[in-house]
């Protein structure tokens, strides 16, 4: 009897299995036909999922494995995202535009080609096709939904470029839970056609998956009720929309303050890019350490006074490509405002201010070796000229948890530090 009992352990055991597995995966099953019934709401964000990759996702001619994982596709120029695009369709990237004069390649920035782990074994795509990043399902799955995927939130912290006082303006964008805060030098009140400046890499840490933490330059004209024109560049942590806590290269555009239009890279029919070694998107490698080796990138975006479209060179001479102008309005003439700095999401998790991290994660008087900073700050003039920053303001909306101070020099001309720990065991009274 015994002996009988102890058989029968592993049948009740695989009997409990089985009901477990049952209740834990969800979908209702039909006891006359045996079907599985998943939750349409469930069906329809995966059928959204698969037909936005199939957009995304461009038949390649090669593809390149990363070492994080990343899956790099070769793409022919005229097929990627970008030419889905109307006014695009059947045309190819533009020849060279007229780079300003007075601009010479920063000597003393270290990025290179090889700047991005996907190019670490020395691979790069084909002549007369692009580096992307494949987006994966899971990517897509990890938005908010398909349509929001690859945008920012809205901003319910913004400096305006129309203020008076040129102050955060700190109303709130209606059915929006997301704080956007900020350490930045601009500049405001005058027509600008473009801005270049040099900004390390660091890897801070971002505590929430739907926060981000970036450093960048952006090139603003309009106001920010819903006519806001955007291009941005620069480098960014964000779990959500990469899966990772990598710092990676990115690029950004609106027109329409982050409603519906645009998006970060290439994931929407915009940016046109025109270099085969660099992949938007992908992890730069390798990043700047406490007291040890400072990685920096040096950007460059401005107008093209030949045909009207902003350009992105990276680094010494190395174009990326550019915006056409007409998917702007006010940025179709010039900007009315320049910023460099950096840009966190604040979730409030636990209803307290989040300890993401801005920059290195330490603050702004912690200097060289420690502190994030921006060198070499320029804009574009009238007349298509590089010239030094004039009148940099330096501003930080929440100083208690990232400052930025500003400073001049002969060797890195206009520069700031900026950054800090958000909240954290020292500072968390002073940061709210």
């Amino acid at each position: 009897m015994a002996a009988s009992h102890h058989r029968s352990l592993p049948v009740l055991v695989l009997i409990l299995s089985l009901l477990l597995l049952a209740a834990a995966v969800g979908p209702a099953v039909s006891e006359a036909n045996s079907t599985v019934f998943w939750p349409e709401k469930e069906m329809r964000k995966y059928r959204r999922a698969r037909a936005h990759l199939k957009r995304l996702n461009k038949p390649p001619v090669k593809t390149i494995e990363s070492p994080d994982g990343d899956l790099i596709d070769c793409v022919l120029s005229h097929l990627q995202p970008a030419f889905d695009h109307p006014k695009l369709k059947g045309s190819r990237p533009l020849d060279l535009p007229e780079r300003p004069r007075g601009h010479a390649p920063d000597g003393t920035a270290t990025t290179g080609h090889d700047f991005q782990l996907w190019r670490t074994s020395g691979e790069s795509c084909p002549e007369g096709s692009v580096p992307i990043r494949r987006t994966k399902e899971e990517d897509i799955l990890r938005a908010s939904s398909a349509k929001r995927f690859g945008r920012k939130p809205i901003a319910t912290t913004r400096l305006d470029s129309e203020s008076d006082d040129h102050e955060f303006d700190h109303s709130l964008v209606p059915c929006n839970s997301h704080d956007r805060q900020h350490a930045v030098g601009y500049v405001v009140g005058d027509q600008y056609y473009g801005a270049k400046a040099s900004i390390n890499v660091w890897a801070p840490k971002v505590t929430s998956p739907s926060e981000f933490s970036l450093s960048q330059i952006w090139i603003i004209s309009g106001s920010f009720g819903t006519d806001l024109n955007t291009i941005e560049a620069g480098w960014q942590v964000s779990p959500q929309l990469y899966g990772d806590s990598s710092p990676r290269f990115f690029t950004y555009w609106t027109s329409d303050a982050y409603q519906a239009t645009g998006c970060y890279n290439l994931l929407c029919s915009g940016f046109i890019q025109t270099n085969n070694m660099i992949a938007i998107g992908a992890a730069i490698s390798p990043v700047s350490k406490p007291t040890g080796g400072q990685f920096d990138i040096s950007l460059l975006v401005w107008k093209d006074p030949n045909h009207g479209n902003w350009w992105l060179e990276l680094g010494s001479g190395k174009l990326v490509g550019y915006w056409p102008s007409f998917l702007f309005s006010h940025l179709s003439e010039h900007a009315s405002m320049v910023q460099f700095g950096g840009e966190v999401v604040n979730s409030r998790p636990m209803g307290e201010h989040t300890s993401t991290q801005m920059g290195s994660g330490r603050f702004a008087g912690e200097g060289f070796g420690q502190a994030s900073y921006f060198r070499n700050l320029q804009v574009v003039d009238w007349d298509n000229s590089l010239v030094p920053v004039p009148n940099l303001r330096v501003l930080a909306d929440h100083p208690g948890c990232y400052n930025i101070q500003g400073g001049i020099n002969a060797v890195w001309g206009n520069y700031f530090y900026y950054g800090g720990p958000g909240r954290d065991d020292d500072n968390d009274d002073s940061c709210s």
